[in-house]
């Protein structure tokens, strides 16, 4: 009996012992496993607490071409970061999409146009689209195809024009200014190549999409390019045979805009946005950037 004691108890001392170190390395897994959650939760905190603080950013949604416009608009978005907002650009390659896309509420704004177009596309298009803020001009230049010099052109040369009314006016406007046309008198800013009055040299002029006037320069022997599509071709409008004078009705009247939806023109985020491309900040990046191609109207 005693011996039978005895075994019983070192049986029990054994079993006890092991469950001991049994436990002993168990507690080590449970403390990596507790560690990593501790550190997952403070992670998962870090991730919450910045979600949170750029959620404290509103979204000013913009539509732009991408030179100037969408560089210009990169240059602020630190600060309008600084008053609260988020710059989101959306680009398009063309002048009729931004438009659509803000008046059906997809976006806040846009960057691309001057007011003449704007005027233009709203009687066409039935759209209510209004100017918040003129923020830069860019001068319309002439620029060699095949001839290099206007007063070399040869007779019948074919000239180059932006398609759409309010340009092809602007550009028409130019040509005559340098003599290579005449216009009817009176007609401004809404002359077409049909109020060509005298074409001495019969000039033809062609009529092309803005955005591919700098491809057809191989086709044509000069062409009159908006200040936008010269710059993303790489044109320098300090090589162009002719530019607007800077004091020209056209240098007023051409400044880009900022546009948006009508009733909209001083909320909250037009604000905002008016105040950071109107800044000095974006004075001196145009200055420092576009070597006279872009020019501020503020």
């Amino acid at each position: 009996m005693k011996k039978s004691l005895y075994v019983l108890t070192a049986a029990l001392l054994a079993a006890g012992a092991l469950t001991a170190c049994s436990g002993g390395n168990a507690a080590a897994p449970t403390t990596a496993a507790q560690t990593e959650a501790e550190t997952s939760a403070e992670a998962s905190s870090t991730e919450e607490t910045t979600a949170e603080a750029a959620g404290e950013l509103q979204d000013i949604i913009i539509g732009a071409t991408p030179a100037p416009h969408a560089e210009i608009l990169n240059a602020v978005k630190d600060v309008l970061k600084e008053e609260g907002y988020n710059l989101v650009i959306k680009e398009y390659t063309d002048y009729v999409q931004p438009n659509l896309a803000l008046e059906s509420g997809d976006l806040d704004a846009n960057y691309f146009q001057h007011k003449p177009y704007l005027d233009q596309f709203n009687a066409e298009k039935g759209t209510d689209l209004v100017s918040a803020a003129a923020v830069h001009y860019e001068p319309f230049g002439i620029y060699a195809g095949k001839s290099d010099s206007l007063e070399n052109l040869a007779d019948g040369a074919q000239i180059a024009v932006p398609n759409d009314v309010s340009n092809e006016a602007r550009a028409l406007l130019l040509l005559a200014d340098n003599g290579l046309i005449e216009l009817k008198e009176g007609v401004g800013l809404e002359a077409t190549k049909n109020d060509i009055v005298k074409n001495d040299k019969n000039f033809k002029i062609v009529e092309v999409e803005a955005a591919q006037l700098p491809r057809s320069l191989g086709d044509v022997d000069i062409a009159v390019i908006n200040g936008n599509y010269a710059i993303e071709a790489g044109l320098k409008v300090s090589e162009a045979l002719s530019v607007e004078d800077s004091k020209s009705t056209a240098a007023t009247l051409y400044s880009n805009i900022v546009a948006v939806r009508a009733g909209e023109e001083s909320n909250e985020k037009t604000a905002a946005l008016v105040k950071a491309l109107t800044s000095e900040t974006v004075k001196t990046f145009m200055e420092d950037t576009y070597d006279g191609a872009v020019v501020p109207s503020f």
